[in-house]
């Protein structure tokens, strides 16, 4: 794995609501507001500003999810509907052990995350990627993880960077 590559923020995703709630079948509820951001702000410690896992204490270790937008290229989909909050492309994100550190500069300063555990996906991901995706996707869902700094991220080329594996 190298230590140091330029990869691409192909989403950032920031919801104040759960949209995958409920039966699959009855829909995903819908978001008060766009959920699709060119930047967000990430705060140590608690995660995004304005997104639902922001500062809860059952989500400290949890609060930001990131997803390889390869994972998706099965299907011709806007990642955003896997509701990780950072999708990038051009590594692989589900290779990261537990406990591993990266760093991800978009263009202002570098922002570090500690790797905790899968982000196992979900039956929804049948209904809003395709028939199959939600078996497809096991082992391939992201990672959660903890922020590390203050910083902010943008859509668009970043460097990442890994710090300890």
């Amino acid at each position: 794995m190298a230590a140091r590559r330029e990869v691409e923020i192909v989403a950032l995703h920031a919801s104040a609501v759960h949209a995958y709630e409920g039966r699959p079948s009855d829909g995903p509820r819908p978001d008060p507001g766009p959920v699709r951001r060119d930047h967000v702000e990430v705060r140590a410690k608690l995660g995004i500003v304005g997104d639902r896992y922001f500062n809860r204490p059952a989500h400290r270790n949890a609060a930001v999810t990131f997803l390889a937008a390869e994972s998706l290229d099965p299907w011709p989909v806007d990642p955003v509907v896997a509701r990780r909050n950072v999708v990038v492309r051009g590594f692989d994100v589900d290779a990261l052990p537990r406990g591993a550190v990266f760093s991800l500069d978009s263009g202002d300063g570098p922002v570090r995350f500690e790797v905790h555990r899968p982000a196992n996906p979900c039956a929804w991901m049948n209904a809003v990627i395709a028939p199959g995706a939600f078996k497809a996707l096991r082992g391939k869902g992201g990672k959660r993880c903890v922020p590390l700094d203050d910083g902010v991220l943008r859509a668009g080329t970043a460097v990442l960077d890994i710090v300890s594996a």
